[in-house]
């Protein structure tokens, strides 16, 4: 059907308005989204009291907190031919049972001791990766079916969701309520409401469903450059979440609150900029919209660090924030065009990208404590400057229908 309206010369938010069973599909893909970032952000609000009850000291936490990154890379390059063999319906369904037994085990371990609570994590981290590749590669499917960009919205969706879970700790928080009893409920509500809204979603295809050689995206060129690509936007994505506050506040003398509205100006860039993207990533191409904006970011970040007033320190954050909104979402859509491969592709990318994001925010640790955080954060300028250079990796390949005579031409990726 998408394809015989494309011939009869429909615009995409005309074949988004007849095609109801995309539409449907869309919805649940970002209910999906949603969901994922506000089942993670459950368990980090409640990261302080799980402390205090086990008694933890901050090397300890530190390693139990490593329990889910270890879970989540150990699954990550598994979950590109997990999703080709099973499909992103199955695999987003199944994952967020295997997320919601994780919390269980998680929140039991807040009571029984901090070996549950490790083997909660790990089983967490390894949901999460197959929720988010089988989520991706399902967007992909969708941005294929309806012949325009997607991905920022979905992405835009999860980091809806992250605040909509740390609103909800943050009241959890203030009326109380045991950890164990937050948990549960986040624990037995996930594993009901994500795999109603997978029933949702669009079949793979049948290409997708004929592939099998997964592992073999490794061994491409042209997808190991688009991975490393993104792994400059999730490095710039995972600093500015864990040390723009702290940098704020020791580097600049901001104030306690200071330094938490200079992270909510980033975080609130980077949702917007995710939301608006489709729009100008469909007018003006990904090669053009993605090279301006992580020239915009370099600049956010460089500013950032050696702005000399209050204000240019919050342009700098919202700067940043904005330039790295698409990166990773584009990156994910580059991975996806062709159905036959997109499973292992968006596999690569996903386990490149998350990598840089769990790895990155420590490894701006390390060089902090040489030459002081607010400093180190200059990598994620120089990073993202060589990102923006290397911005035409992301070039769709895939040629659409010559529009009607009437449309003016051109390919926006040209340039």
């Amino acid at each position: 059907m998408a394809s015989d309206d494309r011939q009869l010369g429909r615009t995409p938010v005309q074949l988004l308005r007849h095609d109801r069973d995309a539409r449907v599909a869309a919805a649940a893909t970002f209910a999906g989204f949603v969901s994922s970032g506000l089942a993670f952000a459950s368990w980090a609000a409640r990261i302080p009291q799980i402390r205090d009850q086990l008694r933890l000291d901050p090397a300890t936490l530190g390693l139990v907190l490593l329990s889910v990154s270890a879970g989540c890379v150990t699954a990550l390059p598994l979950t590109g031919p997990i999703v080709a063999r099973f499909g992103s319906r199955r695999t987003v369904a199944a994952a967020a049972v295997l997320f919601g037994a994780g919390m269980a085990i998680m929140a039991a371990g807040t009571l029984a001791g901090v070996a549950l609570v490790v083997v909660g994590l790990v089983v967490l981290g390894v949901a999460t990766a197959a929720w988010d590749v089988a989520m991706n590669l399902h967007g992909t499917v969708l941005e294929r079916r309806l012949g325009r960009s997607m991905m920022s919205r979905f992405h835009a969706g999860f980091s809806v969701g992250t605040v909509l879970g740390a609103l909800i700790g943050t009241v959890m928080v203030a009326l109380r309520v045991p950890v164990v009893v937050h948990l549960a409920a986040v624990a037995a509500l996930i594993p009901i409401a994500v795999p109603v809204a997978a029933r949702r979603f669009l079949a793979d295809g049948e290409q997708v469903a004929r592939s099998r050689r997964a592992f073999a995206a490794w061994r491409e060129r042209r997808t190991v450059l688009i991975g490393l690509f993104a792994l400059a936007f999730t490095l710039a994505e995972g600093a500015g979440t864990d040390w723009i506050s702290l940098a704020a506040i020791d580097g600049h003398g901001f104030a306690p609150w200071a330094g938490t509205l200079a992270f909510a100006t980033f975080l609130g860039a980077m949702t917007a900029g995710r939301w608006v993207g489709p729009g100008l990533l469909d007018r003006y191409g990904r090669v053009r919209v993605v090279r301006v904006l992580t020239i915009t970011a370099s600049a956010g970040a460089l500013l950032f660090v050696v702005a000399p007033g209050t204000a240019p320190v919050f342009l700098g954050a919202l700067l940043w924030g904005l330039g790295i909104s698409l990166g990773f979402p584009v990156g994910i859509s580059a991975a996806g065009e062709d159905p036959e491969h997109a499973a292992g592709r968006v596999g690569v990318i996903s386990s490149i990208g998350y990598c840089a994001f769990l790895a990155g925010p420590p490894a701006i640790g390390f060089l902090g404590a040489h030459v002081t955080v607010l400093r180190a954060l200059l990598a994620v300028s120089v990073v993202l400057a060589v990102a923006a250079a290397a911005s035409r990796v992301v070039a769709s390949r895939v040629h659409p229908p010559p529009p009607p005579r009437s449309w003016s031409c051109g390919d926006p990726d040209a340039a």
